[in-house]
């Protein structure tokens, strides 16, 4: 309903068991009839599929790659406390943005959103204190770029995640030594910024995208997604029950992963994410917003659990 009234037609989603990494839906839209291909679709329609700048054949849940926006910040304020860079008390002073030899790097909402530490910057996504963290500014040392691509790699990031179906992209975490080789570029602390709020030239899927929130969710584990849970023999009805690994990320301690939960636990009570506090039950999500063309729409990003205290339920 909201994509015919924006007229944005490609869209995804997925809900998972952020404890196990069970697919319980999975949608990419627009989408096509399996049925047409049982017994061999006919060419025409076939064509048509293919012809569809909309790409009804391709599974943006696995195979889509995006910058992420505003959903990365999870992993950067994880990573920013494990590395002490700040405290879930560390407060910086949210005017509109930054300026750094002339550029300015701004917040989404002008002139600001005030003193903020972590957990307001996660509810609100306040650009500035990731700019800070990630990058630096004046006389505060950030994470850059080298530690950031670190954490981006233990949350899996630039690597697939081994769902039971073909097809996933694994995305891509820029580093200096590829601006270099790719573009002939020294990096530069901008480019920092931009990878800290999840612009620039960092992609995922948004299975991807799911699967850190289930970290933050399950206090650490990284999942394995899949749709199989076991194996029917048709004949003989041996049952055989699979077994999907899932990695604690020893990087982080739950102590923090805690505070970036309260983060995504305010967005609800406090923060973007207000429209969920009309549910029954607690929640906790992070919106994100991720431009990528000067002439085309930003990508809207949602990710979430609940219940807050014992997760059950990942959507992305």
């Amino acid at each position: 309903e909201t994509a015919d009234k924006t007229g944005n037609h490609r869209v995804s989603a997925f809900a998972m068991n952020p404890e196990n990494g069970e697919i319980l839906a999975m949608v990419s839209w627009p989408t096509y009839d399996n049925n047409e291909f049982i017994n061999g679709i006919n060419q025409k329609k076939y064509s048509a599929y293919l012809d569809n700048p909309d790409n009804p054949l391709f599974n943006r849940v696995i195979s889509g790659l995006y910058p992420p926006g505003s959903t990365v910040k999870l992993i950067v304020a994880a990573a920013a406390l494990e590395e002490d860079i700040i405290t879930k008390n560390t407060s910086i002073n949210s005017v509109g943005g930054i300026d750094v030899g002339g550029t300015f790097y701004k917040d989404w909402k002008a002139g600001g959103h005030g003193i903020t530490n972590v957990a307001k910057a996660l509810a609100w996504s306040v650009n500035s204190f990731f700019y800070y963290v990630g990058g630096g500014y004046k006389n505060f040392i950030g994470l850059g770029i080298d530690r950031l691509d670190k954490y981006f790699s233990i949350f899996g990031l630039g690597q697939k995640t081994a769902i039971d179906i073909p097809g996933e992209s694994a995305g891509f975490i820029p580093s200096k030594d590829w601006k270099l080789k790719a573009k002939g570029e020294s990096w530069y602390v901008g480019d920092t910024y931009n990878v800290s709020i999840g612009q620039g030239d960092l992609l995922v899927t948004p299975l991807q995208v799911g699967v850190w929130t289930a970290a933050v969710a399950n206090g650490g584990y990284l999942v394995t997604p899949h749709l199989i849970q076991k194996i029917v023999d048709p004949v003989t009805k041996k049952v055989t029950d699979l077994n999907f690994p899932k990695k604690h990320i020893d990087d982080i301690s739950n102590r923090n992963l805690e505070t970036v939960r309260q983060g995504m636990r305010d967005c609800v009570t406090l923060g973007s994410c207000k429209q969920l506090g009309a549910l029954s039950f607690q929640a906790a999500g992070k919106t994100g917003t991720a431009q990528w063309s000067k002439t085309h729409p930003t990508h809207a990003w949602f990710t979430s659990f609940a219940p807050y205290q014992n997760p059950k339920i990942v959507v992305t």
